[in-house]
């Protein structure tokens, strides 16, 4: 059996959780670990606040744990540098497949969607600290501007999962294969 640990990156309002709980709805095996309702169970605050360490401690305890008992891990953060993004994406655990879901919606949706949510400012806030992806993890980018991108996404994640499309095919993952730069294609 496979074993994914998938770590969801983007800014509020971009579909971490809607995307999370839908996994694990739909998938065998698969949980969900938030680290907002983490911040809130101990600090009462869904925001990044007291101790971010400890939270990612936390985080990375739970998907180890959850690892080994053979669940497959989704990960529902902003994680917006690549320390927080590596610190994810690798695990003690053997022979599991580790991959970065980068949401790319458009900077007025976000906007939009956060005021429906009363945080004005959450987009404004996260750019303080939000860094591109490294090219070196194992990522896709996930559209999610509107319900025919997501659904559409969320397709072609599924087959990655399960086994039906090749993630080691240029078609799959063109930022893993770096031959175009190095033959000067």
């Amino acid at each position: 059996m496979v074993l994914w640990n998938i770590v969801l990156s983007g800014y509020p309002g971009c579909g971490k959780t809607t995307l999370a709980i839908k996994l694990i709805m739909e998938k065998p095996r698969f949980m969900r670990v938030s680290s907002d309702d983490l911040r809130a169970m101990l600090f009462n605050k869904v925001f990044p606040c007291e101790d971010e360490e400890l939270v990612y401690s936390i985080i990375g305890d739970i998907r180890d744990t959850a690892l080994e008992r053979h669940y497959n891990v989704v990960i529902d953060t902003t994680s917006p540098n690549n320390i927080s993004r590596e610190f994810l994406l690798k695990t003690k655990v053997k022979s599991v497949n580790s991959l970065l879901v980068v949401f790319d919606v458009k900077r007025e949706i976000l906007i939009e969607r956060n005021k429906l949510k009363k945080q004005d400012d959450a987009v404004e806030i996260w750019d303080r600290y939000w860094e591109p992806p490294s090219n070196n993890f194992p990522m896709i980018k996930f559209k999610n501007n509107n319900e025919e991108e997501f659904n559409l996404s969320y397709d072609y994640l599924s087959e990655l999962l399960e086994g039906k499309i090749y993630p080691f095919k240029e078609r799959g993952f063109p930022h893993i294969f770096p031959l175009r730069k190095i033959l000067g294609k």
